[in-house]
């Protein structure tokens, strides 16, 4: 078992940053609403889930309201009463403060951005000197609650981070999981390991063996049907529950029509070998592009394509026996994009394979990759020993083209963009850009890539005639978690080798446009 903190979501666009800094540190986390009851936290629950364990820790998020607005987040009792560590960061801070006696008021100068911190009283959790420091407040603490001590102030704080060290009780203002504050990491190390007492058992290895034991428990002696898309997330899942079930599984592929160029038959090559029998290929096309039919907007796209995929697994194995249970390679991104943790947090898109599903599914879900980050989850793939160049493979999105064709999706529309897509990942692989190195600070290269088929058509000149054609966005970006994104700082030369190659090569193309927009603000998909 896994030693497990806890955070508490009060709304803050950095929350997500929290959780990956401490899975990192190789120490489970888990991300909970504000408002989540004690049941939930304590993971009190009749079946075990990958990362349960003892919950050593407690970190309050920051959020954007204020503590005396209306309905305000707030730090419920069974926190400060179920004896573990608590680390309240900036928001978290203040309604700490707040309920235990403390004074917050709104500030007369808001901080923003970098500032730097004294150290007045030693912390366990600071350095002993001045840092730099990432701030995002407009309330302060103005008074801490009785038996807490002062640890740092800013130009603009008097009260930039509290302490209660004998109840292991602890309040920053700023933000230690953001990359600009100086010895962030090393902040949230000492809390972590020094202050919560956890050990860094959070490795591929333990995440493997809690799978494998849980998907047994799960499924027992039933069977299984792995929905196998030919992507990172989907193949893992495939090799964890074979490993925990053996012949017990069979891999559905639903060929959608929405797959990149030559996809499907690639698929069949790689695995076919790999699974024999046990890998069913079904060729839904047509009856996708049916049920897109006149559907333009990315919400009722994703839900239709989510109840399709469904009812067309149902529909596979009806000779094949009974099974009682789908497995899908859902990872965290996905839930959280979709669902949110609470009230204060938003939904940004509803995945296929989370909000899509429909209520009267008849399969119970196997989902062994929920709780994880993408790139833990290409980590588990190398130790179960699948070849690189899959674990390493550009992720494809589970509704596949039709979120990268904007407007509606056609056969012909999807067929102009699987054109223009290959164009582009074939430069990038001549040029060594499929790829990213995390070490390469320039961005340069890509952990994504890929085309967009736009909804506006733009005047052209060809052969001495005006066109009136298609527009081709590229896209592509560098990241770690796939939580955030730079955009890819790519060539000049390879940007106008592909636009040159796309509007000679793909019929009706006129116009070709590069996104530099990272995330956020944007997504990485555009739909």
């Amino acid at each position: 078992m896994t030693d497990r903190i806890a955070i508490l979501d009060f709304g803050s666009q950095f929350t997500q940053l929290i959780a990956r800094r401490i899975r990192d540190l190789g120490v489970f986390t888990e991300i909970y609403p504000w408002n989540a009851n004690v049941r939930q936290v304590l993971r009190a629950c009749d079946k075990p889930a990958v990362g349960d364990g003892e919950l050593k820790g407690i970190i309050l998020s920051g959020g954007p309201q204020s503590i005396y607005a209306e309905n305000a987040p707030y730090v419920q009792d069974y926190l400060l009463e179920i004896g573990v560590p608590v680390l309240g960061i900036c928001y978290g801070m203040q309604a700490l403060a707040a309920k235990l006696g403390g004074r917050v008021e709104h500030a007369e100068h808001h901080e923003y951005g970098l500032t730097a911190l004294e150290i007045v009283k030693h912390n366990p959790l600071l350095p002993e000197d001045h840092l730099s420091v990432y701030m995002s407040h407009g309330d302060r603490v103005e008074q801490v609650p009785t038996g807490w001590e002062i640890s740092a102030s800013s130009p603009s704080s008097p009260i930039a981070a509290m302490a209660h060290p004998y109840r292991k009780l602890y309040g920053l203002q700023f933000h230690p999981e953001v990359h600009h504050t100086e010895h962030g990491k090393q902040i949230i190390e000492r809390f972590i390991f020094d202050v919560c007492g956890c050990e860094a058992t959070w490795t591929s290895k333990c995440i493997i063996e809690e799978s494998v034991a849980q998907i047994r428990e799960t499924v027992g002696d039933g069977r299984v049907l792995s929905g196998l898309s030919g992507g990172v997330d989907s193949t893992i899942t495939t090799a964890l529950v074979q490993k925990a079930l053996g012949g017990h599984v069979t891999a559905v592929f639903i060929d959608t029509g929405l797959m990149r160029l030559g996809e499907a038959a690639q698929v069949e090559k790689i695995f076919r070998p790999i699974l024999g029998d046990h890998l069913v290929i079904v060729d839904a096309s047509a009856r996708f592009f049916e049920r897109l039919k006149g559907v333009t907007d990315p919400e009722a796209k994703r839900k239709a394509i989510g109840e399709q995929f469904i009812r067309e697994f149902e529909s596979a194995v009806r000779d094949l026996g009974e099974f009682e249970f789908l497995a899908q390679g859902t990872i965290y991104p996905d839930v959280i994009e979709s669902q949110g943790v609470g009230d204060s947090s938003q939904r940004i898109k509803s995945h296929h394979n989370v909000g899509g599903l429909p209520k009267d599914m008849q399969f119970k879900l196997v989902e062994p990759l929920r709780q994880l980050f993408k790139d833990e989850v290409r980590q588990i793939g190398l130790e179960l020993g699948i070849a690189p160049e899959l674990v390493w493979r550009q992720p494809f999105p589970g509704p596949g083209l039709a979120v990268r064709c904007l407007g509606e999706v056609t056969p012909s529309r999807v067929a102009t963009l699987q054109q223009a897509d290959a164009i582009f990942l074939e430069e990038l692989g001549k040029a060594n850009l499929l790829t990213w190195d995390e070490s390469d600070h320039t961005h340069t290269g890509s952990s994504q890539a890929f085309a967009v088929l736009l909804p506006v058509r733009s005047v052209g000149v060809m052969g001495d005639q005006r066109t009136y054609g298609e527009t081709i966005a590229l896209r592509a970006v560098t990241s770690v978690d796939f939580m955030s994104g730079n955009w890819s700082r790519l060539p000049y030369e390879l940007l106008a080798c592909c636009s040159s190659r796309i509007v000679n090569e793909v019929p009706g193309v006129t116009r070709v446009v590069y996104d530099i927009t990272s995330k956020p603000p944007a997504t990485i998909e555009w739909e």
